[in-house]
């Protein structure tokens, strides 16, 4: 039998740390309500954190903040340095960029919100599935003089992953400069000694270390999902795949497997170079020296800008650019979308074009990844009946291309899912081309897409059964954090 004392200690000790959790979720509470994105988000963890802190408040640490802490921090830290490099990188610039009369309607907002301009001198190549893309990244890998910056959300050790790895330590044992940057969660199963081998061979590699400073310390919300790779500063790559034999097709449980990614030749090269080197210095805190110099490609027709976005800055930039782009169109939009799960305000926008007349098409994967994401869009999909919009289901396999035909001659290409997550949580980056052959080219590849596709029709989503509806609702509060 325990004594007195001894019960009395435990219970004082059991009576501070459940009085502890209740302080720690009416301060939590207090932060919430006025720092969410919504009201409704605002409400949500206000009474959870106050009537459940034993639960709500380890929640909230992880998946609380909607903002990216310390970057702007940590740019200061070097920032006459990076301002002198910017400066000189704009001056370059200038001759490739396009004026505002010659640009679509969205460009001034999105130039104010990401810095960059829409520039002539590129030619772009479209690369559908793996096995193009793929057979472009090593070609080019293996062509570089100077550096190799590499950036990928997820790798894997399979046959892809020591592919690329054979290809990236070759050339850094030719003495081309390799930076390698990888983000935790998504390469969270990569060995340490696929890093060491890299290492050994004279590759730089890091992490994107997204819990760096104390404010970002318990955040595991905040994730780097670009992949993008830039050879000289005169070639880059970015788009859906990622690095792992799945992107190949070689997942029985996927295949065949549906990506999108494109070969930029030209100025806009230096964009995808920023964005990369901006994600390796948050990392590091270095600077590798690298070339500024555009160099136009041979046929200098085609107008791109890189449009990267994250959860640093004032505005949600991602969403904007979806909302702005939707907004402008006039007679078509056609997106690619494996994770349907858009916002009001983008809801909304889609909802106007429909009623305006746009041809709206949606296609989605029918084959899903994540369950609860999945059952989620046909939340939307429902709520978008009677406006004419169709929504396909591709069926051959997992369709994961993040990709946006807008009118005759404006596309995208890049890394953003049509979801909360990318919206606002993730590090994202697409490239934007505005060139009717370019466009013609993606017309092709969603008419073939449509073709291997099941149409969805919204009003019979009513006579699914209840257990089914139940799933789709429950999905869709969870989706904005999965």
């Amino acid at each position: 039998m325990k004594k007195p004392k001894e019960k009395t200690k435990r219970k004082r000790m059991i009576a501070i740390i459940v009085a502890s959790f209740y302080i720690a979720g009416i301060f939590s509470a207090i932060h919430a309500a006025m720092t969410a994105r919504t009201a409704q988000g605002a409400v949500a963890w206000t009474v959870s954190l106050v009537s459940f802190p034993f639960v709500a408040v380890p929640a909230y640490l992880v998946l609380g903040r909607n903002k990216f802490e310390g970057m702007a921090t940590a740019f200061n830290e070097r920032h006459d340095e990076i301002e002198d490099f910017l400066e000189g990188f704009n001056d370059e610039l200038k001759p490739w960029v396009i004026t505002t009369k010659e640009a679509p309607s969205w460009h001034q907002a999105m130039q104010r919100l990401t810095g960059f301009e829409l520039t002539r001198g590129n030619r772009v190549e479209l690369l559908i599935n793996g096995e193009a893309t793929f057979h472009s990244i090593l070609d080019g890998i293996r062509a570089a003089q100077d550096y190799v910056l590499f950036q990928f959300y997820m790798f894997h050790d399979d046959g892809l992953g020591r592919e690329v790895k054979e290809a990236l330590k070759e050339r850094a044992r030719s003495g081309v400069r390799v930076f390698v940057l990888y983000d935790e969660i998504g390469s969270g199963g990569l060995p340490d000694s696929y890093i060491a081998d890299l290492r050994e061979a004279g590759v730089e590699v890091s992490s994107f270390k997204p819990t760096q400073g104390w404010q970002n310390r318990f955040q595991l919300n905040f994730r780097n999902h670009r992949k993008m790779v830039v050879v000289d500063g005169k070639v880059a790559w970015v788009g859906g795949h990622n690095v792992g034999d799945e992107y190949m097709g070689r997942d029985p449980d996927f295949s065949p497997w549906r990506d999108t990614h494109v070969r930029i030749e030209g100025p806009a090269a230096l964009q995808l170079q920023i964005t990369i080197l901006s994600d390796w210095y948050w990392a590091t805190r270095e600077l590798p020296t690298v070339s500024w110099t555009p160099t136009p490609a041979a046929d200098p027709a085609q107008k791109v800008m890189i449009v990267p976005t994250g959860p640093t800055g004032q505005f949600e930039t991602a969403s904007l650019f979806f909302i702005s782009a939707l907004s402008g169109a006039k007679h078509r939009i056609w997106l690619s979308a494996c994770y349907f799960v858009p916002d009001e305000a983008v809801m909304k926008a889609l909802e106007l074009a429909a009623l305006r007349g746009v041809d709206v098409r949606v296609i989605t994967t029918g084959k899903p990844d994540s369950w609860p994401v999945f059952l989620a869009a046909f939340h939307y999909i429902e709520q978008l009946k009677g406006l004419g919009i169709r929504f396909y289901a591709y069926k051959p396999g997992f369709m994961h291309q993040k990709v946006m035909l807008v009118d005759d001659y404006i596309a995208s290409v890049g890394t953003h899912n049509f979801d909360n997550r990318s919206f606002r949580l993730n590090f994202e980056v697409t490239s934007v081309i505005v060139d009717e052959v370019f466009a013609s080219e993606m017309e092709q590849m969603f008419l073939a897409d449509f073709k291997h596709a099941e149409v969805i029709d919204p009003d019979t989503l009513e006579e699914k059964p209840l257990w089914w509806k139940a799933a789709v609702k429950v999905s869709r509060l969870a989706a904005p954090v999965l």
